[in-house]
């Protein structure tokens, strides 16, 4: 009991952000780092090497067309506008954290994508028989999957901590990550086309631990840099609309070449466009006035797509995927207006971004979902060939049923969870160390702290700001001056 108090007592000691030292050394060692890893281990893959052509007549493939890059790269484009323009942007919503939000997001994607493609090659694409991780178009956007892990957790300690405890968060959710989607994936045999388990789940939950952890008891003294703009919100539906317009890609990015691919992108349409509808009729009923809250409009409208995620590519049928994206809508902004204040004035856990609303519970909706509509799914709905197809009854697993496929699917989602809520737990407590530069309580969501930030132009004196017709005015009325002197 001791050791406790004393590990609190040095946690709470003042707060010093100055990072000038340790930010730029993190960035600089752990770059240098990848470099040297990326040396040793990271090489092209055969659909990215000059080798292509003599492959390519080996294996009777009659085109170029059939490198899988022509059919994945713009799934890979939509993916990544995602990562940096939508995640960026829709953290622009507090009124004096915009850099931080947009910045930020882009400094932890660019690190975490790195990493990522070390880590998950070394459990996915590592060739045995010279060492070497081969990547390729897939593994690029397998790699942006797992930084929007990252990003999802980043928006539920938005404004409370520093770029190196970013670094740092980001460095221990990429492995975390690499770690759980293999035992879902491949181990547990889970299937998540569109990461509802894998990404958001965990993402969701690894960043809420973090924010049990890192909870501050006076951030009232903040609480006047919590509330958004109007000029703020308008960027933050910026980043709503790139994230909804480019969902369908997200979700259907890995999917099976063909029908699993289409099928995805209806599904995850179809359940955006519910999510809309119901997001507006509960966010109005929960008005007195019937007036519509912008927070519910930039996030509860994305549910659909969170929740539809792992279901994406099965037979849910369009009726289905509107019956999901209807109740993820309800749940997100309900979410909003209850859950929220609920976690943190009782479990002390304060959700910046509410990714709990917008990721955690539609992915657990997602995960269930996923789990009955493949132990339901039939030789008649799908076909012998493409239940094979679908679920990847091969191998090890050809004797697989559906029956028992569903049983595995609520075993990834155990997992996701387990690995979210217990990696945030040790993390958060890595980084209550005063050792990483975060704010005190009364300067959190302030872009002051860790950006040279330019003189609003409110500030500066009206008198001084000319245009075309005032310079013209002042002209002449000087010349009438000199005029008026001469006679």
């Amino acid at each position: 009991m001791g050791s406790v108090q004393s590990f609190r007592k040095l946690c709470d000691r003042p707060k010093n952000t100055n990072v000038r030292i340790s930010l730029p050394a993190v960035c600089t060692v752990w770059q240098i780092a990848m470099i040297i890893l990326f040396g040793i281990f990271i090489r092209y893959s055969i659909e990215a090497d000059p080798h292509w052509i003599d492959y390519r007549k080996a294996n009777n493939i009659s085109s170029d067309i059939e490198n899988d890059f022509y059919y994945r790269y713009p799934s890979f484009q939509d993916v990544h506008v995602m990562i940096y323009v939508g995640f960026g942007f829709l953290m622009t919503f507090l009124k004096r954290y915009s850099f931080g939000g947009v910045g930020f997001n882009f400094l932890i994607s660019a690190f975490g994508f790195q990493w990522a493609l070390l880590m998950q090659g070394w459990f996915h694409s590592l060739d045995y028989t010279d060492g070497k991780i081969k990547i390729g178009i897939e593994n690029l956007i397998n790699a942006d999957f797992c930084v929007a892990s990252c990003l999802i957790a980043y928006g539920a300690v938005l404004g409370k901590v520093s770029p190196v405890q970013l670094m740092v968060m980001t460095l221990f959710g990429i492995t975390l990550y690499a770690v759980e989607e293999y035992i879902i994936l491949n181990l547990i045999h889970a299937k998540d086309a569109g990461g509802s388990m894998v990404i958001h789940a965990f993402g969701a939950y690894y960043g809420l631990s973090i924010s049990y952890m890192l909870y501050r008891p006076n951030l009232d003294q903040s609480s006047r840099l919590q509330g958004s703009l109007y000029h703020s919100d308008v960027f933050t539906m910026i980043g709503t609309l790139f994230l909804w317009m480019f969902w369908p890609s997200f979700n259907s990015a890995i999917a099976n070449h063909g029908d699993g691919q289409l099928r995805a992108v209806i599904n995850t349409y179809l359940s955006l466009a519910a999510s809309v509808l119901t997001t507006v009729v509960i966010s109005s009923l929960c008005n007195k006035h019937g007036k519509l809250d912008m927070v519910h409009i930039q996030n509860a409208t994305l549910a659909g797509g969170v929740a539809v995620g792992t279901a994406a590519e099965f037979m849910l049928m369009p009726y289905g995927s509107l019956i999901v994206g209807f109740c993820c809508g309800v749940i997100s902004t309900l979410g909003y207006v209850y859950v929220t204040p609920f976690l943190e004035k009782h479990l002390k856990i304060h959700d910046t971004c509410g990714v709990h609303n917008l990721h955690g519970m539609p992915a657990i909706v997602g995960g269930i979902v996923g789990a009955v509509t493949a132990a339901c799914a039939t030789e008649s709905a799908y076909g012998t060939e493409g239940l094979i197809s679908t679920f990847d009854f091969t191998g090890d697993f050809k004797n697989m049923t559906p029956a028992k496929q569903g049983g595995h699917q609520a075993a990834g989602l155990c997992v996701a969870l387990c690995f979210g809520i217990g990696g945030g737990i040790l993390v958060g407590a890595i980084l209550r160390l005063p050792i990483w530069g975060d704010p005190a309580d009364d300067n959190c969501f302030n872009d002051e702290v860790y950006w040279e930030v330019p003189e609003d132009e409110e500030s500066i004196p009206p008198m001084i700001q000319y245009n075309n017709h005032m310079q013209r005015k002042d002209a002449l009325a000087s010349n009438f001056t000199l005029e008026h002197q001469d006679h």
